[in-house]
């Protein structure tokens, strides 16, 4: 099926969820405080874009492909990434609310997470090699039989990853915020 391409278009101040967007290819876009709130976004591709200041809580995502794109500033409370299009996908978030979301089995490696809440994320079986978690809270988050290998969670908090039921070999974690990977042996640390 050929799907319309949208290249180099700026999207601003428009509520999609009253309005749906386009079903295209778009590359190299750019969408300012745009409303994607409960939207239907399946199977949508999205290259090489940007989402400055938008809503897309509880959108629907299911095959959507997202390749290169950036979250900055964005509300996306309870997003099912784990429904997306698997292949070539790559995102990177900054200052973003990603509370409630599932990133379910999905392959992260060299996702950036900065300045981002993340509380009660799923990145259960997760492949999160090279992430980096700069600044970012992830109360309740859970992590089991993930790949945590070579993630950078120095600046991370709030955390719980019991590293007996994930791959954490050569991550990065502070004097700080090491009491995390201590939770599951129920131990008082006091200092």
């Amino acid at each position: 099926m050929l799907r319309k391409s949208i290249e180099d278009q700026q999207f601003d101040d428009i509520n999609h969820s009253e309005k749906p967007l386009e079903m295209a290819e778009y590359e190299n876009c750019q969408f300012n405080n745009c409303q994607f709130s409960g939207a239907d976004l399946s199977e949508f591709f999205l290259v090489d874009c940007v989402f400055e200041n938008c809503d897309l809580s509880n959108a629907k995502l299911n095959g959507t492909s997202f390749k290169s794109v950036r979250f900055k500033n964005c509300k996306l409370l309870g997003l099912h990434f784990d429904d997306c299009n698997g292949f070539l996908l790559s995102f990177s978030f900054e200052n973003c609310q990603l509370n409630f979301s599932a990133f379910y089995k999905l392959k992260l490696k060299n996702t950036h997470f900065l300045d981002c809440q993340l509380k009660d994320v799923d990145f259960v079986e997760a492949d999160l090699t090279n992430a980096v978690f700069q600044r970012c809270d992830l109360q309740n988050a859970m992590f089991e039989n993930t790949i945590l290998q070579s993630a950078d969670l120095r600046t991370a908090f709030n955390f719980s990853i019991d590293p007996a039921k994930n791959r954490v070999q050569k991550a990065k974690f502070s004097s700080q915020n090491i009491v995390g990977l201590l939770d599951a042996y129920d131990i008082k640390i006091e200092g």
